[in-house]
């Protein structure tokens, strides 16, 4: 790494929060959302495993960090010397285990001593901190990374298969009823079972799910291909048709 990266960096920062009319403007809550972005473009480039992207999207979100020290040192409130100063304390206190005389034997117990070591600090609550603004979906994944590290699991994945199955038959009893309130309440504990499950069997659910997603995309615009090329129309065609070419997709 060079020497110069940083500061220069900074040095940057500092002259276009001067110089440039877009960059004067911006606050904490108006670049907020494009953080959010760049932090969706960085997942996709790592899904991909595009190391040119990946590099990209890091620079990205690392020049969003230092917008938000600048704009909070403008306000004396902090600057990039102690977001880094905080970060490393925080590392050193939480994994005393390296920098103490804790001793663990595998990473569970790590995730379990750091979540101890939260409450310690003055969380009443081990989901305290899950942000409020997260996808349902990786929500959900967190609120179960949380209560696990205090010993509030499942011990075997056996066991939370059955529990996906029960919600699946609560499901199908609700369906029959055709509540809508009530069925949408028993889908969720589908959801929330299944994202358990895959935990437990050391999936990340939302790359799964995203990698579907791309797998339906390119199968989809193959068939939207292959009949454009023969002048025929989708929403003109029989889905036994349409069939045909999404398994020639599965093939390919």
């Amino acid at each position: 790494m060079k020497e110069t990266s940083f500061p220069k960096l900074l040095k940057i920062m500092n002259e276009l929060r001067t110089g440039c009319p877009w960059d004067r403007k911006q606050t904490l809550h108006s670049l907020s959302h494009l953080t959010v972005e760049e932090t969706y473009e960085l997942t996709d480039a790592i899904i991909e495993e595009d190391f040119e992207g990946i590099k990209g999207e890091l620079g990205d979100l690392l020049l969003h960090i230092v917008f938000y020290a600048k704009i909070a040192s403008e306000k004396n409130q902090f600057d990039i010397e102690d977001v880094i100063e905080g970060i490393c304390k925080k590392l050193i206190d939480r994994h005393p285990h390296i920098y103490g005389d804790v001793k663990v034997k595998n990473e569970e117990q790590v995730k379990q001593n750091w979540e101890k070591l939260k409450l310690k600090e003055g969380k009443k609550s081990v989901l305290e901190g899950v942000p409020k603004g997260l996808p349902a979906l990786i929500k959900a994944q967190r609120i179960q990374d949380k209560v696990a590290g205090i010993g509030f699991d499942w011990e075997k994945p056996e066991q939370v298969f059955e529990k996906v199955k029960e919600e699946i038959e609560e499901f199908e009893v609700e369906s029959q009823s055709q509540n809508q309130e009530n069925m949408e309440a028993e889908f969720g504990d589908i959801l929330f079972a299944m994202i358990n499950y895959a935990r437990h069997k050391k999936i990340n659910p939302e790359r799964a799910l995203e990698l579907t997603n791309k797998k339906f995309i390119k199968r989809f615009q193959y068939l939207e291909q292959e009949t454009s090329q023969k002048g025929l129309k989708l929403q003109d065609m029989p889905l036994e048709e349409m069939d045909k070419y999404w398994e020639e997709a599965k093939k390919l």
